[in-house]
């Protein structure tokens, strides 16, 4: 088969190799120069078309097409880059042949492109396998070996939104312009891989957003390889399914299963609407209000009186957009709705509705708030669901669902989800309705029983927790406090009253109230868990009848206690406890220790004696005072309890705050008795605030020790109080060489305020009392009280000491140190 170049037309002989290879054999072959014209026509391509090669050599190849080339060919042609594809030519007779045309690109030693051109007439059934390829409504796709695109159905070009001739040459999941992987697609590429290199159909689930389309579809991939005759893999090919509508559906199914879990997982009302605002706003809404009924959660029950409009509070709200910007009413505010809105209206029928929003939604809304009608014009809301929220036969608000970013408007389906939805939770709103009322009525009185506020002292900072027990058994008796004590020094409590109820928590609260009488009188920690442990037994032999009128049996009221004293100044630290679990000590450098103090009996045994231990703190150590609910629990060994206190203050200095939220980590989310939590870091007063003088037992000494006392107030610019230290350190150090003994300290301390103490080795307390018209003395101690904020003794191990306290003056920022 040769194919005529048409020697009168200057044209070059294709060799008879080429025309006669397997590759050309049967089909018919032209050649065409760069410039489109023919010169080259085979004997193939006349009986094909009917030409013979004086009719088309040197004229246009374009006046063979019956129709124009696809775009996907003129751009390949452009490029110079071979095409195959199906077009439609003329033949002689004038009836249109449709063929499978090649064009590959010839390059000559001069550089010039010459086409070489392979027809073959389609068969019948060839025909109609391509018409059913492009024409099947599911998306397909066809890969070489390689994994490279060669061919895809309209279909196909539907979904993504490009031309075939975009599609062809890219690799299996890019995007058409090849600079990314398709979202959703990622894993495409090696479930591909895996088809050509095994020979196996691989299924493959994804998402993406067909083209011109508002939303992304749910697709089934079906890889399967292309095989010939020897079962070898040649190729693959791709098919997706559409399966949104089928996955849709049995993704909604399973919305009322997962509600079972996320909704009412902890009895709190607003958690518990945000709970189904969030389910809602996943699954099927793009925004979700809860309204709950200002009554309901004020614990009234009753239907408010016709004439009355209903009072509902925005309780949550959840919104495919951040901030839910399409809100007008905040969390936590009172609004209403009229009767004959949507919302009313199924306040009064108690059944849900769906509507759109059209001009007379507009207008309901309008109607309630102005502020509403600019929120749906500026979202474009045009669906809306309504609710109610019922349990036990009491509504207890409104649940109200939009759409705006999905196209389609509500339906029945979504209607009778609704409903399931807010039936499960409002049992569970109602459930935790009641129980955060019971609740906050009992946390008011038990945090009316333990410190408001932590004390102005400089002796330590303070961090505290105080964690309720859920259990139903109520009220707990655990307690901490802070207390100043005289000298810069402060006093650290933690105690455990046995029991729980009012009972156990009112018996905190005498308990409290008397150990910071106790200290106020400044006994030691051995001593004060003496009179204490006596305080319990009164309280015990006190005890008032049962609800049957019986006395209780002795032995109910029981307490533990932990009572430390801290001193700035010495850094000294003495402590004694009464069956309580041992304090935790972190020191600078991060090592965790418990401290070694003899373990005393329970307040309430009596007769059984407290022991006190000191030891010294460095500056910036911590000190962690708790309750046994912290490290012990029916899941939870003491050992194992302590060994988790001990890692959770283990490490580098932290703030104090963070280092309780990291002990109350370990935590359950439901604890089973209370826990309260004391942390304080020890500070150590600088040498520079602590000024001691010893002075002789000599009158004449008294001169002395305020011209030393007046002396130090200058070098601490305190100029102002001058006068009145002077006459107290005269009082005082006269009383201790009139009537105490030596040695005798006078001692000046500037913490918070201006502390004044004489120390002698007298253990008589001294007493104010009101001296006559004509006594020479008496009046020392009253003038002391009258002219000092407060005022006082204690007795330490080798006598006593007598301590005042003056505020310090405010001066201008800058000046003094």
């Amino acid at each position: 088969m040769g194919i005529d170049t048409g020697v009168a037309q200057k044209g070059v002989r294709v060799d008879e190799h080429r025309a006669t290879s397997p590759m050309t054999r049967g089909a018919a072959i032209a050649e065409a120069d760069a410039k489109g014209l023919v010169t080259g026509w085979s004997d193939t391509a006349r009986s094909l078309l009917g030409f013979e090669s004086r009719d088309v050599l040197g004229r246009p190849v374009t006046e063979l097409l019956a129709e124009p080339l696809p775009p996907d060919a003129l751009h390949s042609l452009a490029e110079s880059d071979g095409w195959t594809g199906t077009v439609t030519v003329r033949h002689q007779d004038g009836h249109h042949v449709e063929v499978r045309l090649e064009a590959y690109p010839l390059r000559h030693s001069d550089n010039a492109v010459r086409w070489f051109l392979r027809a073959t007439a389609l068969e019948p059934t060839a025909r109609l396998q391509r018409w059913a390829l492009e024409q099947f409504p599911v998306p397909v796709a066809l890969f070489d070996q390689d994994g490279i695109v060669v061919s895809t159905n309209s279909a196909m070009e539907r979904v993504t939104g490009s031309p075939s001739w975009q599609l062809r040459g890219r690799r299996m999941g890019e995007s058409a312009d090849s600079l990314r992987r398709l979202p959703g697609f990622e894993g495409l590429g090696d479930a591909g891989q895996r088809v050509l290199r095994t020979g196996e159909t691989v299924p493959y689930e994804a998402w993406l957003q067909p083209h011109g389309e508002p939303r992304e579809h749910a697709w089934l991939v079906s890889l399967s390889p292309l095989k010939d005759s020897a079962d070898r893999v040649r190729g693959m090919c791709l098919a997706a399914m559409d399966s949104t509508d089928q996955l849709r559906a049995r993704r909604r199914l399973s919305v009322l299963n997962e509600s079972s879990v996320r909704i009412g997982s902890t009895l709190d009302v607003t958690r518990t609407a945000e709970e189904l605002t969030e389910v809602c706003t996943e699954h099927f809404a793009d925004f979700a209000l809860v309204d709950l009924l200002d009554s309901a959660l004020a614990g009234d029950e009753t239907a408010p009186p016709p004439a009355t409009a209903p009072v509902f509070r925005r309780t949550a709200c959840c919104s495919v957009l951040e901030g839910c910007p399409e809100v007008t009413i905040p969390v936590g505010a009172l609004h209403g709705y009229r009767e004959g809105s949507p919302q009313g209206r199924v306040l009064t029928d108690g059944r849900g509705m769906f509507h759109a929003v059209d001009d007379a939604g507009r207008r309901w809304w309008a109607a309630d708030s102005p502020d509403s009608v600019r929120s749906i014009d500026e979202h474009g809301i045009h669906a809306l669901l309504v609710v109610p929220l019922r349990a036990r036969g009491i509504t207890l608000g409104l649940a109200i669902l939009g759409r705006h970013r999905t196209p389609e408007p509500f339906d029945d389906d979504d209607l009778l989800l609704a409903k399931e939805l807010a039936a499960r939770a409002a049992v569970c709103v109602d459930n935790a309705r009641r129980y955060t009322q019971e609740r906050e009525t009992a946390l008011a009185l038990q945090r009316s029983l333990l410190p408001q506020h932590t004390p102005r002292q400089a002796a330590v900072e303070v961090a505290s927790r105080y964690w309720p027990t859920s259990s139903r058994a109520g009220l707990g008796g655990d307690w901490f406090d802070v207390i100043p004590l005289s000298g810069a020094r402060v006093a650290l409590v933690v105690g455990d009253v046995v029991g729980h109820g009012v009972h156990a928590s009112a018996t905190m609260g005498r308990l409290r109230t008397a150990v910071r009488t106790l200290a106020d009188v400044d006994l030691a920690p051995d001593e004060l868990l003496t009179h204490l442990d006596d305080i319990v037994l009164r309280l015990d032999s006190e005890q008032a009848p049962d609800a049957a009128g019986e006395l209780q049996s002795p032995g109910e009221v029981g307490a533990t206690c932990l009572y430390v004293v801290y001193d700035p100044v010495s850094r000294r630290c003495s402590a004694a406890r009464a069956g309580h679990p041992v304090p935790a000590m972190v020191t600078p450098d991060g090592h965790v220790s418990f401290l070694d103090l003899p373990s005393g009996p329970p307040l309430g045994l009596g007769g059984l004696p407290f022991e006190t231990a000191d030891c010294d703190l460095p500056e910036d150590s911590v000190l962690a005072l708790y309750t046994d609910g912290l490290v012990h629990a029916p899941a939870l060994d003491l050992d194992d309890g302590l060994a988790l206190l001990r890692r959770a203050l283990c490490g580098p200095r932290r703030p104090l705050e963070e280092i309780c939220d990291g002990i109350l980590h370990n935590l359950p989310d439901q604890p089973t008795d209370d826990v309260a939590l004391l942390v304080v870091r020890t500070r150590a007063l600088e040498a520079g605030r602590v000024a001691t003088w010893e002075v002789p037992a000599d009158p004449s000494c008294v001169a002395r020790a305020r011209a030393l006392a007046c002396k130090q107030l200058a070098t601490w610019h305190l100029e102002d109080l001058g006068f009145v230290t002077e006459l107290v350190v005269s009082e005082l150090v006269t009383n201790a060489i009139r009537y105490g003994g030596s040695p005798i300290q006078l001692r000046l301390i500037r913490d918070t305020a201006l502390i004044c103490e004489v120390s002698d080795s007298s253990s008589t307390a001294p007493h104010m009392r009101r001296a006559r018209i004509f006594d020479e003395g008496g009046r020392g101690l009253l003038l002391v009280a009258q002219l000092t904020q407060r005022w006082g003794s204690r007795l330490t191990r080798t006598g006593k000491t007598i301590w005042a306290e003056q505020a310090l003056p405010t001066r201008p920022a800058g000046r003094g140190s």
